[in-house]
């Protein structure tokens, strides 16, 4: 993979353990619009795809195919969309999000998280999902 380019996900923690589970590759040079967003729209919990397309961009995405089943063999063409419509507005979101975490000096531990990213998410797949390794 082109360590080079910044690939670009929501939620990358359970991105990267599934690239990771199931093709073997641990992808870097992360940005995590989840991560981003907690960093700086500190006045919310709601940090979803949905609430960033909405509050930043100003526009309504449906998630309701979210919560279909995405295991059978091939997806249906409304998960197809949904897929592909779900990624198309992250390049404008990181761009955004970037410029309020230089606003509040919060880039470098951002990126730091993101460098962090690929070991939490081999963390995932070997088991400790649930589990705080850094805790006491």
């Amino acid at each position: 993979m082109d360590d080079g380019r910044t690939k670009i996900f929501h939620f990358a923690r359970f991105d990267l353990a599934a690239i990771q589970y199931y093709l073997g590759i641990t992808l870097n040079n992360i940005f995590c619009t989840n991560v981003a967003s907690k960093l700086v729209r500190t006045y919310t919990d709601s940090h979803g795809l949905k609430d960033l397309c909405r509050e930043l961009l100003g526009i309504q995405i449906s998630k309701q195919c979210q919560s279909s089943d995405w295991g059978g063999q091939s997806l249906t063409s409304d998960q197809e969309e949904y897929a592909a419509k779900d990624v198309v507005y992250l390049h404008r979101i990181k761009n955004i999000l970037e410029k309020m975490l230089i606003r509040e000096q919060r880039l470098d531990i951002a990126q730091k998280i993101f460098k962090f990213l690929p070991a939490r998410a081999e963390l995932d797949v070997i088991g400790w999902q649930d589990i705080d390794i850094l805790s006491h």
